[in-house]
């Protein structure tokens, strides 16, 4: 397989893993504002803590961009996902903030 062929396949992968965490993200907002705190959620925080984890273990870079990595010297942020510039730049902010403000709600439901 051709370097240009890994490279998209690797993008095309990394993008549908982030739709899946975006799937996962925004169920887990809703869960937590309608106060569903059900089984769905916890495993939504259980997939966040294993990418937690893994993203640890790879020096804060998501394995797939160590992958791609091989297979391109672009500066771009987002050489390694079919996302726009500014997205793949700020992700992991955007989405840790998102994230804590989850936490806080659900443990705000917890309480009440």
């Amino acid at each position: 397989m051709k370097s240009e062929t890994k490279l998209i396949l690797i993008k095309t992968v990394h993008t549908l893993i982030w739709v899946f965490f975006n799937v996962v993200i925004f169920y887990m907002l809703y869960a937590a504002l309608t106060n569903k705190l059900d089984k769905w959620l916890w495993i939504g925080y259980g997939l966040f803590v294993l990418e937690g984890i893994t993203l640890l273990l790879f020096k804060f870079f998501c394995p797939l961009t160590v992958m791609a990595r091989k297979y391109s010297d672009s500066p771009k942020a987002n050489f390694d996902i079919y996302l726009p510039h500014w997205l793949a730049k700020y992700n992991k902010p955007i989405y840790t903030s998102l994230l804590a403000i989850i936490m806080i709600i659900t443990v705000y439901q917890l309480l009440r």
